[in-house]
């Protein structure tokens, strides 16, 4: 049983790739998926099910914990949800056999709880990059093969390598979201710096501070540099109307396994990343990408690759070849499936969950910040002086104070820090 706050983003199209996969590789592995919310869009829902899955949305208290005392397995989808800790620490959980697949870095805020990972059977991250973490590094020779990594990925379906022309004109685009916790905060300042006539970027995705950033345009002279495309569903033909993708993160993101690049890759998109621990364990610098430091490296790795288009063509059908193999759906649940079968064996044993995250929404939220001193006890924030506040910590969702008050509106600590941290933004 796999158990979901919800089945959007990335997670949504792991686990719909997860059982499509499992429904082509045949009997063994029945999965069952758990969603805590409404999803906002069906696809991956309906995509589930269609390939035999099962998905129960908001199920009731009591069917949860039948459904927990009947599943071999219990595969928590974790990130810090408010809705999975609130369901965890609330409900009468039976003894369970505990997989953990984290969906987030654990680099910076949300940080992975060291007892819940104590706390697993086994626990699996979704990027090598997670090891580096101050809550892995010194649980390591601790527990041995308790840790793994599996990547998260949807499969390549749908997702053809378009035949290029080794002439073709450089076209540069970006595909994700537009969220500085995401993007790279000085996105425009790397782009800028870019001397080549006319020079564009196309912008998949939603919409969030396009103002922002065609101020910044406007402010270094670079009027319509930017081109904003919006959301869409056929990614295909967006994607192939570029052969670069300029992905410059924050150098705080939370993700691991980067879907919208590694199904650019495969493509045979030639990826352009910044020196950032999860981009660094999916593009291979100079063989499969370019890994920039800086806005003058990143202006001579475009000059370089609008210099030379079979070089740029070169790359982008390595980048292809790479992760078509690294991150196949069917490695994925070879490898997944290797984990069921190391743990089968293993007693199943009662996990309380209140020990891991606290007693109280508040406690909840505190367990998954970077630096709790930040949300003092009388519900001020008391930030180190010099220091910038991340821009992860005023995202609406995300497991920020924001999301936790909508979910707990009563809790007076967390309306407290919401409201005092909002007058710091």
């Amino acid at each position: 049983m796999h158990f979901a706050a919800h089945l959007g983003g990335g997670v949504g199209k792991a686990l719909s790739g997860l059982v499509a996969q499992a429904s082509v590789s045949g009997p063994g592995v029945q999965h069952l998926i758990v969603c805590l919310e409404e999803p906002e869009k069906r696809q991956f829902v309906d995509l589930i099910r269609a390939c035999g899955g099962e998905v129960i949305v908001r199920p009731s208290k009591d069917s949860i914990e039948k459904l927990l005392r009947d599943s071999d397995i219990i595969q928590l989808e974790w990130w810090n949800h408010p809705a999975t800790i609130k369901h965890l620490c609330s409900l009468s959980i039976p003894p369970i056999r505990l997989l953990t697949w984290c969906h987030v870095s654990g680099l910076h805020t949300p940080i992975i709880p060291r007892q819940l990972i104590l706390a697993s059977h086994r626990f699996l991250f979704t990027s090598q990059c997670s090891f580096e973490s101050k809550e892995v590094i010194g649980l390591m020779p601790e527990l041995g093969d308790r840790l793994g990594v599996v990547f998260s990925s949807g499969g390549f379906s749908g997702l053809p390598e378009p035949i290029r022309g080794v002439n073709k004109k450089i076209s540069v685009g970006y595909i994700g979201s537009l969220n500085f916790a995401k993007l790279h905060p000085n996105y425009v300042d790397y782009l800028a710096a870019v001397d080549i006539s006319e020079f564009k970027v196309k912008m998949i995705g939603d919409l969030t501070n396009q103002d922002i950033l065609n101020q910044q345009c406007d402010s270094l002279s670079k009027t319509g540099m930017l081109d904003f495309r919006g959301y869409t569903t056929d990614i295909v033909s967006e994607l192939a109307s570029i052969n670069v993708l300029a992905y410059l993160l924050s150098p705080e993101h939370y993700g691991t396994t980067e879907n919208a690049l590694i199904e650019a890759m495969a493509m045979g998109i030639m990826p352009i990343v910044l020196d950032n621990p999860s981009e660094r364990q999916i593009v291979d610098d100079r063989h499969t990408g370019l890994i920039v430091r800086s806005p003058d490296e990143f202006a001579e790795a475009i000059k370089w690759l609008s210099e030379n288009p079979d070089d740029r063509q070169r790359l982008g059908s390595q980048a292809a070849k790479s992760v078509r193999e690294r991150f196949s759906a069917e490695k994925m649940e070879a490898a997944l499936n290797g984990h069921y079968q190391s743990i089968l064996p293993m007693e199943k044993r009662e996990i309380v969950f209140s020990e891991i995250f606290g007693a109280s929404p508040a406690e909840w939220f505190l367990s998954c910040q970077g630096d709790r001193n930040l949300f003092a006890g009388d519900g001020s924030i008391n930030p180190v002086n010099g220091t910038p506040l991340s821009y992860g910590l005023f995202e609406k969702s995300k497991g920020t104070v924001f999301h936790f008050t909508e979910h707990f509106p009563d809790n007076l600590k967390l309306r407290l820090w919401a409201k005092n941290l909002k007058l710091l933004q």
